[in-house]
């Protein structure tokens, strides 16, 4: 889709703030942004935190004047929904990868799979996966794993809050995660699986918060196929003063 103001047969956008979406599997997340910019003609859009195609859940999206605050928002603590299966590793280390090996579970124990996991609450460094946007000489990882080549990356400092697993059938864990911006999830299950001796990836991924940003407050694409501009402005208008506004460092200024 196409992005041009001076043919849109709407006027700018003109209201500033937050806008809170339920990503869908298979959009990127300027998918999203080219879509809201493109229906509602908001000429100054941006997204606060890149969600995987195949991740779902919370993606912050700032118009206007907010754009300003991108960085702060992107900064802030996730929470996650995931799902670990053991088994299988990938070269992306999530299910959308190819197969890269795969190993025998049967001798794994859900109590050794709650240890492992729970191993993993802290700070720490975290190598980020060849499939990722992280750059090196100024080429984004996921570009130069295309054409098969693999190099050294820096290790990030990272720190998980907390890991609470919910659901564990084994090959496959359900579990909740707290972390700061920055983490791979899908890093953590492929460890994950390294340290059990079975392999790991990332099964499913589901953000629910992002700082102060809670799902349960987004919008589904569906809804948004059904409103207007006017619609738009209305919500956007209305999260800025019964929500955002006690959020602190926030003020209807900007």
């Amino acid at each position: 889709m196409r992005y041009n103001p001076r043919k849109h047969r709407l006027p700018p956008f003109q209201s500033s703030g937050v806008l809170l979406i339920d990503k869908p599997r298979e959009w990127t997340s300027f998918d999203v942004v080219n879509f809201i910019r493109c229906r509602f003609n908001v000429p100054k859009i941006g997204h606060c935190g890149t969600l995987d195609p195949a991740a779902t859940g919370l993606l912050v999206l700032v118009l206007g004047k907010f754009t300003r605050l991108s960085s702060k928002f992107s900064g802030e603590d996730k929470t996650y929904e995931a799902t670990l299966q053991l088994g299988i590793e990938t070269d992306s280390y999530d299910l959308d990868g190819t197969v890269t090996a795969t190993h025998d579970f049967s001798g794994i124990t859900e109590t050794a799979l709650r240890e492992t996991l729970a191993g993993f609450v802290g700070e720490q460094e975290q190598l980020p996966p060849m499939v990722s946007a992280v750059k090196k000489d100024g080429r984004k990882l996921y570009e130069l794993a295309r054409e098969g080549i693999e190099v050294e990356r820096e290790s990030k400092p990272i720190t998980i809050f907390s890991i609470d697993v919910t659901r564990c059938e084994i090959p496959f864990c359900d579990f909740t995660i707290h972390c700061t911006k920055g983490t791979y999830v899908r890093t953590l299950c492929h460890d994950a699986g390294r340290r059990l001796g079975c392999c790991g990836t990332l099964a499913a991924l589901r953000r629910t918060q992002s700082g102060q940003f809670r799902l349960e407050d987004a919008l589904t694409l569906d809804q948004l196929k059904e409103f207007e501009q006017a619609d738009l402005e209305l919500h956007v208008r209305r999260f800025l003063y019964e929500k955002l506004s006690r959020i602190a460092g926030v003020n209807h200024g900007v």
